[in-house]
């Protein structure tokens, strides 16, 4: 079964397609991948291991899985050093650079608005 994000790049790439947010969510769209960028953004290039270290629960093959569908989307660039022990960094193209503003707005947002979910769920119990 074809994920959200190939459904919506097959539709672009053969122009039957123009909904712009349904294209931006599905670039974003994984449970990893906004957090990421995210770091990416604020912190800079990272090493495979420090983006590992801010998720504790991700597996190996589940992160490899986001960062190479953030690079094919070409949201990040993935470097790889020619030593021994290979040294592989990601840091945000201009094209995932130009997500930050986005993504600053949601975190925002979440800070704002929390407490509403915070004290709905309170109150259920």
């Amino acid at each position: 079964m074809e994920d959200l994000r190939k459904k919506v790049l097959k539709k672009v790439k053969h122009g039957a397609f123009n909904c712009e947010k349904e294209l931006t969510l599905s670039l974003i769209n994984g449970k990893w991948k906004i957090t990421t960028i995210y770091h990416l953004g604020q912190d800079g290039t990272m090493r495979f291991n420090e983006i590992k270290q801010l998720f504790p629960k991700i597996t190996h093959k589940v992160l490899t899985s986001q960062l190479r569908e953030l690079e094919e989307d070409r949201l990040i660039h993935r470097e790889v050093y020619p030593e021994v022990p290979p040294r592989v960094e990601y840091s945000l193209t201009e094209l995932g650079e130009s997500l930050m503003p986005i993504i600053r707005s949601m975190y925002h947002w979440g800070q704002e608005n929390m407490k509403y979910f915070t004290e709905e769920s309170l109150s259920e119990n």
